[in-house]
């Protein structure tokens, strides 16, 4: 039995706008999605503002406003993420438990690398990032895992087009330099980051091949520098890869 609601239209309008602007394929004004659909102007402005505050939309330089990461962050959950979290979660934990580090699963949009899920330590420790929070591709482990799995003329285009930053004292700005680090992340099938992006923070990224050539994954453990000893630097990078292996075993068989 179908039941009885009160239909709301400010989000019939809401996702009316949405499917404008991924169908138009090019950011619009507020005056065009105002033309286009015959909504009042005001309307118009307060829903895309209101979208645009939430990161569903992203305003461009002359105020024309296009679908935003976040957006593509709950698309992404929809289809191969609500997939991808499932199956990578327990390992998540399992990480968590085992290192007691912090633990990630991102993706790569753009220039950006997505939290898509997570698990705090549950000790006094703990690293917090949310999910749906950029992080830069050119920083860190995650992002030398994500670029890993691109190949070679990808790489070097990301690179020749954007400045790697000085994010800290520790941070690698050559750009030669950072290209072999992406290669030896490919060859030994992990990443380390040794306060390269936040002072005093280390940490740990797998690439996972999940079968999809038009999405990279990895998975990544972040603890302070006092949690990541040299001690544990061997230890811990071959558990990350043995996890990543179940998880590519799962992908493999569907």
């Amino acid at each position: 039995m179908k039941a009885k609601f009160k239909r709301v239209p400010a989000i019939d309008k809401c996702f009316t706008i949405l499917e404008l602007l991924v169908r138009s394929k090019k950011p619009m004004g507020i005056s065009d999605i105002s033309n286009a659909l015959k909504y009042n102007k005001s309307t118009v402005f307060n829903i895309v503002y209101t979208l645009n505050d939430l990161g569903i939309l992203e305003n461009g330089r002359h105020n024309e406003f296009r679908p935003g990461t976040q957006l593509y962050v709950l698309g992404k959950a929809a289809s191969l993420g609500s997939q991808l979290i499932r199956t990578v979660h327990p390992y998540l934990e399992e990480i968590n438990q085992r290192t007691k580090l912090s633990a990630f699963l991102g993706i790569r949009s753009g220039l950006r690398a997505i939290i898509v899920d997570k698990v705090d330590s549950a000790f006094d420790i703990k690293i917090s990032s949310e999910i749906g929070m950029k992080l830069p591709l050119l920083a860190g482990a995650g992002g030398k895992a994500l670029l890993s799995q691109l190949s070679d003329t990808e790489i070097e285009k990301i690179l020749s087009q954007n400045k790697l930053n000085r994010f800290t004292r520790h941070s690698c700005v050559n750009k030669q330099k950072y290209k072999e680090m992406i290669e030896r992340t490919r060859q030994a099938g992990i990443a380390l980051d040794r306060e390269e992006y936040i002072e005093g923070i280390c940490a740990f990224a797998v690439p996972l091949n999940i079968n999809r050539t038009d999405s990279q994954a990895a998975i990544w453990a972040v603890g302070l520098k006092r949690q990541v000893s040299d001690g544990v630097t061997g230890r811990y990078s071959r558990f990350l890869k043995e996890i990543a292996k179940k998880i590519e075993i799962r992908f493999s068989l569907g």
